[in-house]
Parts: C-alpha cells; sequence; structure tokens
C-alpha cells in the first residue's frame, strides 16, 4: 500500500519508535514524586519540554503538553478568550481554519459572543488585509492556521501577526501541518500543533503561550502542565513525539525539496493525464508534500474505493465521500470544484516510483469511475436547433447534477440558458466550477418550488 495521507497523520517515525520503547521503562512513574522513580520520569519531561520549545522557538515555561492539538486548539482559544474578556467578545478566525478552531468559534458565540471569518482567496490564503479590516476595538483574539489542512496553502502568518501586533490583538497559530517542517515565523502569540501530524504517537498535543499574553486556563484547576492540561502527562508518548520531532527537522531540507518535485509533477501531469481535472490549492505557497485536486462527473467515495483497490491510500473533502452530503467548508470557502476531490500528502520517504505508479493508475480509475455514472466522455458540439431546457436533478447527489447538466447542454444554441434544478449543496460550488472549466456563463441562482435553480448560459 502506498499511503498518501501524510496530512491526516504521518506514519510513526522509526525514531519515535525507538524513543517511545525506552520511555515506556524509564516515564512511568509520577513526575511529581521525590524519590528516583519520579525524579527519572521528571528529567524525560523537562528534557522533552526543552527539547520541544528549541524546535518551536519558544522558552520553555510557555510550552505544555496536551492530549491531542484539537484539545490544544480549545485550550488556547477559550484561555486566551477568557483571559482578555475585559478588552471584549469578538473572536476572528479564516474561514478555512480546521474544524477544531471552528467548533471552538461555534462555542463561543453560543455563549454569546462574536465572530468575523475572514475569506479566502480562491486559493485558499487570507490577504493581511481581510483581517486588518476584521479587527474591532473589542477584538479578543485572533486565529490562523500556518497551513491549510485539506490543500496545502501556506498562509501569510507574519504579516497577519504583525497587523495584530499593531492593534494590540494576541494572534494563535495552529501550526499542526507545518511544524515538522520548520519553525513558525512572525510575532504570534499562542501556537497549536499536534504530533500525529509529523511522524510522532497520537494523543500529544503542544500549546504554547508567550509570556505577557492574558490567558485564563478553562475547567478545574489542575496542578499539572501551568493548569493548562489536567491530568498525569503521558510521559513515553511526549518523549517520542518530541524525538520524532526533532528527527523530521534534520531531514526537513532535503525531504521538502524532493517531496516538492514529486507534488510539483502532480500537479502538472495531473490535468494532461486525466480530462476535466481542477488543481486546487497555492501553485507556489504551499505545503511541500500536499497536491489537492478535483475531477468533473466523479463520485468521490467511489474514487477514494477504486484507488484504495489499486493500493493507494488518500482523502477527499468531497462531499460525495460525507456523511453530511455537504462539501469541505474549505473547497466552499475558496468557491472551487468539490466532486471528485483528491487531497494527496505524501509522507517524508515517499517512494518516486510511487507517484509514477499513482500517475498510470489515476487516468483509468477516473474514467472507469466516470463510465459508471454514464458521464460525457468529451465535450460534444452544439446541436443546430436551439431547445430551451431544464434539467431536474432534484434528490440526485454529486456529481450527477452537473454529469445531467453535461449531457444536455450540446442541444444548448448559443445563448441560451439551462436551468438545473437541484436540492444538493455542492451544486452551489460544482456548477459554476463547471461553467469557469467549459468556458461557459454562469448566471446565478434563483429560489424553486424545491430546491435551487442554477442558471447556466452557452457561449460558445
Amino acid at each position: 500500500m502506498a499511503y498518501f495521507d501524510a496530512a491526516s497523520a504521518a506514519p510513526l517515525h522509526p525514531v519515535a519508535r525507538q524513543a517511545l520503547l525506552a520511555a515506556l521503562d524509564d516515564g512511568w512513574a509520577d513526575p511529581a514524586r521525590l524519590y528516583r522513580e519520579g525524579r527519572k520520569a521528571r528529567l524525560l519531561l523537562d528534557a522533552a519540554r526543552e527539547a520541544a520549545a528549541e524546535a518551536v522557538g519558544c522558552r520553555a515555561d510557555e510550552l505544555v503538553f496536551t492530549p491531542s492539538g484539537t484539545r490544544a486548539v480549545h485550550t488556547g482559544v477559550a484561555g486566551a478568550l477568557a483571559g482578555r474578556r475585559r478588552v471584549g467578545r469578538h473572536l476572528i478566525v479564516s474561514a478555512v481554519e480546521h474544524s477544531s478552531v471552528l467548533h471552538s468559534a461555534e462555542a463561543f458565540e453560543a455563549e454569546g459572543g462574536s465572530v468575523t471569518q475572514v475569506p479566502v482567496h480562491r486559493t485558499g490564503a487570507v490577504s493581511p488585509s481581510g483581517y486588518a479590516a476584521a479587527l474591532r476595538t473589542d477584538t479578543a483574539l485572533a486565529v490562523l492556521q500556518s497551513a491549510n489542512h485539506e490543500v496545502g496553502t501556506a498562509q501569510p502568518v507574519a504579516e497577519v501577526a504583525e497587523v495584530c501586533r499593531a492593534a494590540g490583538v494576541p494572534l494563535l497559530v495552529d501550526a499542526a501541518q507545518s511544524l515538522g517542517w520548520g519553525p513558525v515565523e512572525g510575532g504570534w502569540s499562542l501556537l497549536a500543533a499536534s504530533a500525529h501530524k509529523w511522524g510522532g504517537p497520537s494523543g500529544v498535543g503542544l500549546l504554547v503561550v508567550r509570556k505577557g499574553v492574558r490567558f485564563a486556563a478553562q475547567g478545574p484547576a489542575d496542578e499539572r502542565e501551568s493548569g493548562r492540561a489536567p491530568g498525569f502527562e503521558n510521559i513515553p508518548a511526549v518523549v517520542a513525539a518530541v524525538a520524532s520531532l526533532r528527527a523530521v527537522r534534520a531531514e526537513a531540507a532535503q525531504e521538502s525539496v524532493r517531496l516538492r518535485e514529486l507534488t510539483e509533477r502532480i500537479r502538472a501531469r495531473v490535468p494532461r493525464l486525466v480530462p476535466d481535472v481542477e488543481v486546487v490549492g497555492g501553485p507556489e505557497h504551499r505545503l511541500p508534500g500536499t497536491v489537492t485536486f478535483s475531477c468533473l462527473y466523479v463520485d468521490g467515495e467511489t474514487l477514494l474505493h477504486e484507488l484504495d483497490r489499486e493500493g493507494f491510500a488518500v482523502s477527499s473533502g468531497s462531499s460525495c465521500t460525507s456523511s453530511t452530503l455537504t462539501p469541505s467548508h474549505v473547497l466552499k470557502a475558496m468557491g472551487v470544484l468539490s466532486e471528485g476531490n483528491v487531497r494527496v500528502s505524501l509522507p517524508l520517504g515517499t517512494a518516486e516510483e510511487d507517484v509514477e505508479r499513482f500517475l498510470a493508475v489515476l487516468p483509468g480509475v477516473v474514467a472507469g469511475v466516470r463510465d459508471k455514472l454514464g458521464a460525457p466522455a468529451a465535450a460534444a458540439p452544439a446541436a443546430a436547433e436551439p431547445a430551451a431546457l431544464v434539467v431536474d436533478a432534484l434528490g440526485k447527489r454529486c456529481p450527477i447534477p452537473v454529469i445531467e447538466l453535461a449531457k444536455v447542454f450540446p442541444g444548448v444554441p448559443v445563448g441560451g440558458t439551462v436551468r438545473v434544478l437541484s436540492d444538493d449543496e455542492a451544486a452551489r460550488l460544482d456548477i459554476p466550477a463547471w461553467c469557469e472549466m467549459r468556458g461557459q456563463e454562469y448566471v446565478g441562482e434563483e429560489p424553486a418550488d424545491r430546491g435551487t435553480a442554477y442558471l447556466v448560459r452557452r457561449l460558445g
């Protein structure tokens, strides 16, 4: 199996495995106790904290270990908002943040706070001016990821941090996807990360709160981890997490060059090998090992299953693979094609031959899925006779509404319009994306008795 889903969880690094096994013998005791075994555990924990702080670029007493990256985000957001309660009850996040951030924002709103979501460009990147415009006198906290989890786009953290610093607002950075590649630049105030993203064991997160940042930990008080992560520390896992962080950092410079070349190969060749594909995410400012693309007329769940049969583990933000039948909030915010979405995220050490085999297999897999769905093989010439057309795709899920639009479109005269009736949320993204890829005009949407009518005009 070629594992291409490192953005979800990277394979356990060999150094992490070795450190974990060694720490199981010496790090099992309570590090708060003064007897020999407790002191041994404390030495391991302190050494891990010092090494993690060095990798992050902070002081050791600013960093605590949490039970997960999600817990680090929740604790960081809640603590910073509570610490600055007197300033106001306003939170700023980007529209493409990880779900842990958005869930924290939802909880804050439920408690009476207000939240502003900063929109992104089509590449998935925010603009520093967007954060500047969102800042208010009552803004307590701003949050921004260092790189997007789904499409790999790197965010202008340093510039946004400067905008926030000038306004006296702390910035929390979700560095889960990028910390393995290097420290986060800029004057951020808080940082959260997750060890299983860089090859450490699951169940270990990092939370950094810079000195001088007002912070009030929520929940019952606890004497461990500065009161910010209650409960007995999992010292063997912490030691393994930090050992793997140091190990991947030592390999990062060389591996980033190699993985960038491999992902650039995918970005360039997939659109040439597979018709009707949109590569999404920033073309330059992005993570080294992540590339995402969407395929017209493709059921995302079927595509992932077929690639799994061929020996490839990939993930998707397509609504076709979602239990809610809605596109990922990231693709929705970017306004890009969602159907048939595939995220390839290469772990360290990915073999070139595995990437070449993926590129060899993908065209046949996509063609097979399209054939099963009855998708058009290629754009057909326009019919000679005009036809007024309505496509009733009510009750049909992606990618069927777009497939049915494509089937009838050859019968539309130049200047003619098609009304696509759909109650699938993905159609709001996928029909405009189809128009852009086909060079046709997306007129807009209008209410219908059921669902929504999407209007498409033929330009040529």
